[in-house]
């Protein structure tokens, strides 16, 4: 019996009659293979799902006789199905052609198709190898960095004269001046929002007075360094990384060692002189205006005037508060501008070590600042509270 059609025009490929490929089973034992088995014909709609339902009509459980003598063209594609149909290997009574057995004996000797191995996952004890060797060459590093900041400031000290003024002015209006709109902005709305939900809970306990005292303690001490060094790390210190890792890519660091100018008294010096510098002056403005914010919602939501938020603010807030505050600055200065040269100083030239550097000495700077902030605590937990 016929099991496909005997043949089909092949429309827009040729205008020939091309015979399509067919099953047929003349006994329970016998099946011969006619038609073209190639890609052309095997990919018209229809075709793999009719040679399919022609496979499983066949006499189940016989050992069946193949014949394909009959089969007017076969490619590796139609060869590839009938492998696949006999359970990839030679069904024992098979009759073929010579360019035939050429086809069946590359196929049976091509062997099972594997795929590549997935490469096996790094054991944990060698990531953790790998994580505290980076660590450690990253501490080693840093320290190399400090010290050499260190004799850099004793030469500094020796020769004012011949020190890099302009770059530190240069940088002090880049990091300090620059940054007043943004540490003003988000000062403010800190402030509001912080007065806000604390005078919330205090009018509910009539506790309004202390109102003063939360946003003096909280913003002083703590919030305003904080919120001043996070937005230099992210400002000013991604900026340091990425000049850094600039002249790495165009060989700047390289020709300034050719002419005998030392990378940490041109470089590093002006840039953690000017943060060391600047950032007590910011965290004194982000105090300022992170108050006034709070005052503003202060007199909105329980009418305290900004008279009685002046006069009070003195009593609330002790003065060695201010001190911490601007110690805090100018230490958070310091380490976000070393972190910055740090990562900056070991970009690699190319554009991705770029972007990997700059991306990594911003959080190394946010998170060494909050390290900081809580060695400030420990360190400062009985100071400034009456």
């Amino acid at each position: 019996m016929t099991l496909a059609p005997n043949s089909l025009t092949l429309d827009r490929m040729s205008t020939t009659q091309v015979s399509f490929p067919q099953l047929l089973c003349t006994d329970a034992k016998h099946v011969l293979v006619q038609g073209a088995w190639r890609v052309l014909t095997l990919a018209m709609p229809g075709a793999i799902a009719r040679l399919d339902a022609a496979l499983r009509a066949l006499p189940p459980g016989a050992t069946l006789h193949w014949d394909l003598r009959g089969v007017d063209v076969l490619d590796h594609v139609g060869a590839q199905w009938l492998w696949n149909a006999w359970g990839k290997t030679r069904p024992p009574q098979l009759l073929l052609s010579e360019r035939q057995t050429e086809i069946f004996e590359r196929l049976e000797n091509s062997g099972k198709l594997m795929l590549p191995a997935a490469k096996q996952q790094v054991q944990v004890l060698q990531a953790i190898q790998a994580g505290v060797a980076t660590v450690a060459d990253h501490v080693t590093g840093f320290i190399a960095l400090i010290g050499g900041l260190a004799l850099d400031l004793l030469r500094l000290l020796r020769r004012p004269d011949r020190g890099p003024w302009k770059e530190i002015s240069a940088n002090i209006f880049r990091i300090g001046y620059q940054a007043l709109g943004i540490t003003a902005l988000v000062g403010f709305l800190i402030g509001v929002v912080l007065s806000f939900l604390s005078a919330q809970q205090l009018k509910t306990f009539g506790a309004d007075i202390y109102l003063v005292n939360i946003l003096g303690m909280s913003i002083i001490r703590e919030l305003g360094p904080m919120l001043a060094a996070i937005l230099v790390a992210g400002r000013s210190g991604s900026s340091i990384t990425a000049q850094l890792g600039v002249m790495r890519v165009t060989e700047e660091l390289d020709a300034m060692l050719v002419m005998g100018l030392p990378h940490g008294f041109r470089l590093v010096l002006p840039r953690v002189l000017a943060l060391a510098l600047a950032m007590p002056l910011l965290v004194v403005w982000t105090d300022v205006m992170a108050l006034v914010g709070g005052m503003v919602a202060g007199w909105a939501e329980l009418d305290l005037t900004a008279r009685y938020f002046i006069m009070r603010l003195p009593e609330a807030v002790p003065v060695e508060n201010y001190l911490i505050g601007l110690l805090k600055g100018t230490t958070f200065g310091v380490l976000i501008g070393l972190v910055a040269c740090h990562f900056g100083l070991r970009i690699k030239p190319n554009t991705d070590s770029l972007g990997r550097g700059t991306t990594s000495s911003v959080v190394t700077a946010i998170t060494v600042v909050i390290l900081a902030d809580a060695v400030f605590a420990i360190v400062f937990k009985g100071v400034g509270f009456e």
